[in-house]
């Protein structure tokens, strides 16, 4: 897998603004994508230090239109905590 297709895009939320104080960024990456990956790939993209990441299946909701149901998509979401003095540039314009 390449590095450009484990991240799949930054996670924007109430809980992931919040943690941003504790320099922990939020990423939807790919459900095939390992630590190692993710690690990789956030260094290589972002040119910072990676200290810790945490990963989490996120499985799908179930969703009524009338009488049709459904599910929405299953996705994995990292928590990426960066060393201290490292900063993602992305998030501080949004």
């Amino acid at each position: 897998m390449e590095l450009r297709n484990v991240i799949i895009r930054p996670v924007v939320s109430e809980k992931s603004t919040l943690l941003r104080e504790q320099n922990k960024y939020v990423f939807e990456v790919d459900r095939r994508a390992n630590k190692t990956q993710i690690r990789q790939a956030v260094e290589a993209l972002f040119d910072v230090e990676v200290e810790n990441i945490n990963t989490l299946n996120v499985p799908g909701k179930l969703v009524r239109r009338g009488r049709t149901e459904g599910y929405t998509k299953a996705w994995k979401k990292a928590i990426v905590k960066l060393s201290p003095g490292s900063t993602i540039d992305i998030f501080e314009s949004l």
